[in-house]
């Protein structure tokens, strides 16, 4: 997993509560590999109509996010199932970082393991860059996970994120780099357990 330190970036505002995962990708597309490109369905039932043709309200269609790093979103964002390919979708995208006033806890924990930050600010910060964004699209932000801040223009916010969730983007550990940490100390915990429990180690088999 890639790590996550700073990024700046152009930053797409979507303005809707409750944004479940079968919007950020509908379920006819759950059977598709990331080779096949999963990116390019990312919010397809709201980018698109039903002939296939853009709608030109939607915000990641605009000419100045299309190409965003960065989603401003509002409370509850990635509710719904559990599909851990919403947040490919996202990443595939070109989405390194999500910022919204809150998640699903299962979209949140999904978007960790998979290099995707989830920032957390106020509803009244979330509103407030995403009329700055609205105001002036071109605008990039500055999301800087070391410093937990936002720049947006001339503000700065500060935004919220679990301590271990933080430490694994900075150093990119999934699950399996975060258990590789503990080597050691398992190994340590292993050799105990066997001059304690001799009786629990299985024969080897001859």
């Amino acid at each position: 997993m890639d790590k996550f330190t700073r990024l700046t970036g152009r930053a797409c505002p979507i303005n809707q509560t409750n944004l479940n995962t079968d919007q950020i990708l509908p379920a006819r597309y759950l059977k598709w590999t990331r080779a096949m490109g999963i990116g390019k369905v990312l919010f397809q039932d709201l980018r698109f109509d039903a002939d296939g043709n853009e709608r030109p309200e939607f915000p990641i269609n605009k000419p100045a996010w299309r190409n965003a790093r960065i989603v401003v979103g509002a409370r509850n964002f990635g509710c719904g199932s559990s599909r851990e390919a919403a947040v490919y979708a996202l990443y595939d995208y070109g989405i390194r970082c999500v910022i919204a006033p809150s998640y699903g806890d299962i979209f949140s924990g999904n978007a960790i393991q998979n290099g995707l930050l989830t920032a957390i600010v106020t509803d009244e910060e979330a509103a407030e860059i995403m009329e700055a964004l609205q105001r002036t699209p071109e605008m990039p932000i500055t999301v800087d996970l070391e410093e937990q801040t936002i720049l947006c223009g001339n503000r700065t916010y500060k935004f919220s994120i679990d301590p271990v969730r933080r430490m694994r983007l900075l150093k990119g550990w999934d699950d399996i780099a975060l258990t590789e940490n503990y080597r050691d100390r398992i190994s340590a915990f292993k050799a105990s357990d066997r001059k304690a429990r001799p009786w629990a180690i299985p024969e080897a088999e001859t």
